[in-house]
């Protein structure tokens, strides 16, 4: 696949089938993404890749505690700064209003945006999912390198007929992901991505949009 075709349809798909993803595919993919550049060649990233039993039985756990209403775990790190500013509120607002509205949700309807957000710890049905773990004593460059490995898996999945869904929610259940994968105590749970076949029955989630080249670069030229 073209490059840019892969960065034009990479999106995240919230919708999957039950169609196996080889472990041929996934190894190729995440031998090619260790090419991601890091800082000093670091290789900050520590993947943990589920399929089958340990996955079926990880969404087990977390479609309990769903169910039971049992709080989230305690966060390890900030993932939106608690009052966000403009423009990034308004494009986090749009955001929430275009992916539920694709679905029926009224803004004012919390608890069918609670069902919907309950996928999430189903993986959206998706039959493989990668667990992305950084270092605790590692800084925010290393975080930053981290970001680079997984886009570049996404890219690579698309290469492969693959799609994606990066999930910084599993880190509200990073204690339950660590009773099935039992991580080192040094290593942080930054986020799961679900990977799989899209099911275009099931996901209507439009692609986001995105803001006009003018709003996010500056060009500094002899124009």
């Amino acid at each position: 696949m073209d490059v840019y075709e892969a960065v034009t349809s990479r999106r995240a798909v919230r919708g999957f089938t039950d169609r196996e993803v080889p472990r041929e595919v996934l190894e190729r993919v995440l031998s090619a993404a260790a090419w991601a550049p890091s800082g000093s060649n670091l290789q900050p990233w520590n993947a943990y890749v589920l399929t089958g039993g340990p996955l079926a039985e990880l969404k087990k756990r977390a479609g309990e505690r769903v169910a039971s209403g049992d709080a989230w775990d305690e966060p390890e790190y900030e993932q939106y700064p608690p009052a966000l500013k403009s423009p990034y509120r308004e494009r986090q607002f749009a955001f929430g209003e275009q992916r539920y509205g694709a679905l029926g949700i009224q803004r004012e309807d919390l608890e069918a945006r609670q069902r919907a957000a309950s996928a999430n710890w189903d993986c959206f049905g998706a039959p493989a999912a990668l667990f992305c773990y950084v270092d605790r004593d590692l800084g925010r460059p290393q975080w930053s390198d981290a970001g680079m490995f997984l886009q570049t898996v996404m890219l690579l999945l698309r290469a492969e007929g693959l799609h994606s869904c990066a999930q910084m929610s599993w880190a509200k259940y990073r204690k339950t992901v660590a009773e099935v994968l039992s991580p080192p105590d040094d290593l942080m749970l930054f986020c799961g991505m679900s990977i799989g076949y899209q099911d275009v029955t099931v996901d209507h989630t439009p692609r986001a949009d995105r803001a006009p080249l003018d709003e996010t670069v500056t060009f500094v030229d002899d124009r």
